[in-house]
């Protein structure tokens, strides 16, 4: 996205000299250099998050194409079996000792119906059923479904938690290219808006990628920056530290799921801490405060597809009966579950984690294209008593602008138009890397990394200093590498950088 350079620099071969005022600024050569750096960082990864996350968004309707014999069924006149009979169903085709933990509930008449369960080597696979007659279509390995593939691959390069925090510092240092990017397009002196707006197909050689990628840079920023911006809190390093920020400052999660309220199952012979007397009330809240403080499972945690990014961080009930003798049978079927959400409004796309023990509650969630329909809700799997229902209107600020910032980012929330878009800057972003590829492997000289040449003189730049910096406290990862490749310019390419053309 940059400008000309100085016109006391000799245009390169095939290029028209620079414009006298292009490029003359102070300050501008010390942006195009970081510029450069953030483009030759992030421009690989930026192609493959393109890629990943144009297939991703067309996920609703590419899975029922790729798997059609398992998602996909012939509609019939006869009513469909309950889920209790479809989970005996499934856990019959499952091999002894495996356990199943979540069942995908679907309304629609020509789809199948999902249970996903734990096998004794570790893996989780889904098993899907004809909701008809109950006969078994199939299984399918979670990990190695095509979209879960491709969504490890978006999200961490199949490289586990090395590849997630790369991916991170990709985004913060896609945020570098943008701001640089911006403020080397920034019409100088007296040219058109035109000339800064479109591209000049007129042009050949480097300077005709570079009009395209300059006018395309600027066009699709506001849009790349939102999907940083949106994709971010998903992160599995910095996304974590600051979800977890944000629910104890009451902006995430609603005020009592994070270490406030004493979620657990009424497992009968016991006392439930809803029925304790006033007299016990003291020792109720204090056995609450010892439950809560102790570590265990976060929604994040729990064997369910999607949850909502606000109640990610919601600590799973637990019962205070854990080391009671006795077996107890859960008095709630699934089915029943069904039936309790149908009447209270919920009726399809949601995922339900079956009750892991016997302390353990029925967790339904729900994560609709619309941001505002979300909600999760533990049900006690032996009275059947909602213990929590937590909907959009419970989150805090924070966590309903990140809800529609990732509808938005998923492509969901206005259907296939929000897809349309999200591909059209998806594949904007992916040119851009190329075009900036281009242009530098154009302009560069042989033998040489090609960085553009320093200032004559350094240039103050308080502003451009103060936000990076601020960038590297609220990204530590970020300003790690920040100071590395500061050092690194100083230290490798502080001398004798070689000029070059813009």
């Amino acid at each position: 996205m940059s400008t000309t350079t100085a016109a006391t620099r000799a245009p390169a071969t095939g290029e028209r000299a620079a414009p006298p005022n292009a490029g003359s600024s102070r300050g501008y050569r010390t942006l195009w250099r970081w510029h450069f750096y953030a483009g030759l960082f992030v421009m690989p990864f930026l192609v493959v998050l393109a890629i990943t996350g144009t297939i991703y968004c067309f996920q609703p309707q590419l899975e029922p194409l790729l798997y059609r014999h398992r998602l996909v069924v012939t509609p019939q006149a006869s009513p469909r079996l309950d889920e209790d009979a479809l989970l005996a169903g499934a856990r019959a085709a499952m091999p002894p000792g495996a356990v199943a933990t979540t069942a995908r509930i679907e309304a629609r008449a020509d789809r199948s119906a999902e249970f996903i369960f734990r096998l004794p080597n570790g893996r989780t696979e889904s098993v899907y059923l004809n909701p008809y007659d109950g006969a078994v279509l199939g299984t399918l390995d979670v990990d190695r479904r095509f979209m879960q593939i491709d969504r490890m691959i978006h999200r961490k390069l199949l490289l586990g938690k090395p590849g997630e925090l790369l991916m991170e510092l990709v985004a913060c240092w896609t945020l570098v290219m943008i701001g640089t990017g911006v403020a080397l397009w920034w019409p100088r002196g007296a040219a058109p808006a035109r000339a800064a707006l479109v591209p000049d197909l007129r042009r050949k050689g480097r300077p005709l990628w570079k009009s395209i990628h300059a006018t395309l840079g600027i066009w699709i920023a506001l849009g790349a920056f939102a999907f940083v911006a949106t994709g971010l809190p998903w992160t599995g390093s910095w996304g974590k530290q600051f979800k977890a920020l944000a629910t104890r400052a009451k902006l995430g999660a609603p005020v009592g799921a994070w270490g406030g309220l004493h979620l657990h199952s009424g497992v009968p012979g016991r006392a439930n801490a809803a029925d304790e007397t006033d007299a016990s009330a003291k020792a109720v809240k204090a056995a609450s405060s010892d439950m809560d403080s102790m570590p265990g499972m976060t929604m994040d945690d729990m064997p369910l597809p999607r949850v909502p990014w606000a109640v990610g961080a919601v600590r799973v009930p637990h019962s205070p009966n854990a080391r009671s003798s006795g077996e107890h049978s859960h008095s709630l079927s699934l089915a029943q579950v069904v039936a309790r959400m149908r009447a209270d409004g919920l009726v399809d796309g949601y995922d339900v984690a079956l009750p892991a023990s016997r302390e353990g509650v029925y967790t339904v969630s729900y994560f609709p294209d619309d941001p505002t329909l979300e909600r999760t809700v533990y049900i006690d799997p032996y009275s059947g008593t909602v213990l929590k229902d937590i909907r959009y209107r419970d989150y805090g600020a924070v966590g309903k602008a990140i809800s529609y910032g990732t509808s938005l980012h998923m492509g969901r929330y206005f259907g296939l138009a929000n897809q349309i878009v999200c591909t059209v800057l998806s594949l904007g972003i992916a040119l851009l890397a190329v075009t900036g590829c281009v242009m530098w492997w154009m302009r560069r000289p042989r033998g040489t990394l090609g960085a553009p040449a320093r200032e004559r003189a350094a240039a103050p730049m308080r502003g451009w200093t103060g936000a990076l910096v601020a960038l590297g406290i609220v990204f530590p990862l970020m300003g790690t590498t920040l100071i590395a490749v500061w050092l690194v310019d100083r230290m490798v390419f502080g001398r004798g950088a070689e000029p070059a053309a813009p």
